[in-house]
């Protein structure tokens, strides 16, 4: 093999002048992965949650409201929602918001654009673990609620949405994972993550396999925490006679 192997690299200052070294880089995408991450998973827990609870609910029109953003969300691609909320969006919005947009710092309209479009998309895929999570439960549980004097939002705070998310546990750490791993999507938009910082490494330093090796390596510490963490909730909040409980 004629690869000229150069782990060195990682010190090295970079060569466009900045005052940090390509290992800086890849910290620096790093983070920007994580922070990315995290603010989407807060918007898809939130939205989907909503979203979820509407597709359960007696209400047809509230329920077709649910279905039609699982249907739009989940139908088209990642990376053309990226396009559309960067790109489109902003030119659909009131002229006044759109300028507004479009004057922001690069950096800002990279973040929020990315946080949008990752919220939104994972939230079409929570909407469906919550909706399936509440419809696992036992249909007395919420005639019980309304019998009991609660409304029906009253029913869902305080006894469906607890038990319902006990169950749905597991699969929601699925797609906390993969929050992480479509942010890399984000790059084609122009945001500076992981794996964008690796292809930049790569451009400037020729050195592929060290700067990928060194990329899957912090994928899979992420995947790691994020999994401990999920796994340490599952632990906690598990019930009785229910999936995953003792």
């Amino acid at each position: 093999m004629s690869y000229h192997w150069n782990w060195g690299v990682f010190l090295s200052p970079v060569s466009t002048g900045e005052p940090t070294t390509y290992l800086g880089w890849l910290i620096s995408g790093f983070w920007v992965t994580v922070v990315v991450s995290l603010a989407s998973w807060v918007v898809a827990l939130v939205v989907g949650s909503l979203f979820g609870i509407l597709r359960t609910v007696p209400n047809r029109k509230l329920a077709a409201i649910g279905t039609g953003y699982v249907a739009i969300f989940r139908n088209i691609p990642l990376l053309v929602q990226f396009f559309i909320w960067y790109l489109v969006i902003p030119e659909l919005l009131p002229v006044s918001i759109g300028n507004w947009f479009k004057q922001l710092p690069p950096n800002a309209q990279f973040y929020s654009s990315s946080i949008v479009c990752l919220g939104l998309f994972t939230g079409a895929r929570v909407c469906e673990q919550v909706r399936s999570g509440i419809e696992a439960l036992p249909r007395g549980q919420r005639a019980a609620g309304l019998a009991m004097g609660f409304t029906e939002w009253q029913t869902y705070r305080y006894i469906l949405m607890p038990v319902a998310y006990r169950i749905i546990v597991p699969p929601l750490t699925s797609e906390f994972l993969n929050v992480f791993k479509n942010s890399a999507v984000a790059s084609t938009i122009g945001l500076l993550e992981l794996s964008a910082q690796a292809r930049q490494l790569v451009d400037y330093t020729a050195q592929s396999y060290e700067s990928f090796i060194a990329v899957t390596l912090a994928y899979m510490l992420i995947n790691l925490v994020v999994m401990q963490l999920m796994k340490w909730v599952e632990v906690r909040t598990r019930l009785p006679g229910y999936i995953g409980g003792k």
